[in-house]
């Protein structure tokens, strides 16, 4: 599986969502969502600043995070942006491949 961290700000109706369930309900209903596509949710915090929540998931494949990211978008309570997170050994794959590239106007 592959690790996501996933940032969320609530609209005004998310708000008023989570202010009726609280904090610890919102997380459990968000819990369920993942582990419904076969997933984890390893943390999940509220945050003052640019975002109201982060997350970080393992998820079996871009396809499943995805269709998370979807299914809440959908409902217009919360905006979800994912990014796939690395492992440092997959930076080590990644720096030991040879690419060839041109740049801009070479």
């Amino acid at each position: 599986m592959a690790k996501y961290l996933l940032r969320a700000g609530y609209s005004r109706d998310g708000l008023a969502g989570l202010i009726k369930e609280g904090g610890s309900g919102r997380r459990d209903a968000l819990e369920e969502t993942i582990a419904g596509v076969g997933g984890t949710l390893d943390a999940f915090y509220y945050a003052f600043g640019e975002c109201d929540l982060y997350m970080i998931a393992d998820l079996p494949d871009d396809a499943s995070a995805a269709a998370v990211s979807l299914a809440v978008s959908s409902v217009g309570a919360i905006d979800v942006n994912i990014t796939v997170l690395l492992t440092p050994e997959t930076v080590d794959e990644a720096v030991a491949k040879s690419v060839s590239y041109r740049p801009p106007g070479a």
